[in-house]
């Protein structure tokens, strides 16, 4: 009798034994995975602070854009989370097309340096603008108005003397001659070559151009010889600063340089 309680004692202990070793497994995979877990999330939170301080954004260059300022630009793109973080930003607008700022095409983010992003902003192609309800109406090269604004861009003229009885956003300018169009585009390249943008292209009644530059009017009648006409400006409106009249250029060729100015 004995002997089978000594028996039981022993099965008994070999199995107590037997359990704790089992017990041990879980207890260690456990650990295990708590020390895999955070470790990783350090190994993450590293990575983060090196990309937040190694790619933060100190010096912006803006280059391309003529209706926002550099300063308005950079307000645009660096908004949301990681808006300063140069590494973030050049992804996000890597060859993006740009749908919900005015006067904006597309805008291009690169990274200079790990601090530095160069923001390249390509503008719409635009012509000129006209008044209509309180709203200036900006359109492109075939007359399409594309933008419409509450103040006026430096740098895009002003086109009166057109005639229409309604405008709308993304249709062409119901003028009677589509050819106006054309003769506004080579007025305004002629004007870009020699670097003499001006504020206003009016045209009269029988087409007739007359330019304006703040005070002064310089009137070149019809497009003939337009370069040898405008090709005078850069040396004659410096001299003219200050001065209310027209300019008339209207009869210059290079063989008869016939200029006048009228003072008001």
């Amino acid at each position: 009798m004995r002997e089978k309680s000594n028996f039981k004692g022993t099965e008994w202990l070999k199995r107590k034994y037997v359990k704790k070793d089992y017990d041990v497994i879980p207890h260690l995979q456990w650990k295990i995975g708590i020390i895999v877990v955070l470790g990783t999330i350090t190994i993450l939170l590293s990575v983060m602070y090196f990309l937040l301080i190694h790619f933060e954004v100190k010096n912006v260059i803006v280059e391309g854009n003529k209706h926002y300022s550099s300063k308005e630009i950079q307000d645009m793109i660096m908004t949301g989370y990681f808006g300063d973080n140069s590494l973030f930003l050049s992804m996000k607008y890597k060859n993006k097309e740009i749908t919900d700022i005015p006067f904006v095409e597309t805008m291009d983010v690169t990274v200079t340096a790990n601090d530095t992003i160069k923001i390249m902003v390509y503008e719409k192609s635009l012509a000129g603008y006209v008044e209509y309800l309180g709203r200036y109406m900006y359109f492109d090269n075939d007359g399409v108005v594309i933008e419409a604004a509450k103040v006026p861009t430096k740098g895009i003229p002003q086109v009166t003397g057109l005639s229409f009885e309604h405008i709308m956003l993304y249709e062409k300018l119901p003028v009677e001659n589509d050819s106006i169009f054309q003769d506004i585009l080579t007025i305004t390249k002629v004007l870009s070559k020699y670097n003499v943008i001006c504020d206003k292209i009016q045209f009269d009644a029988n087409y007739q151009v007359t330019l304006g530059y703040d005070k002064v009017k310089v009137n070149i009648g019809k497009l003939e010889n337009l370069d040898e006409k405008l090709m005078q400006l850069p040396y004659i409106l410096p001299s003219l600063a200050g001065e209310r009249g027209t300019l008339d250029l209207q009869n210059y060729t290079l063989g008869k340089k016939s200029i006048t100015f009228e003072k008001e």
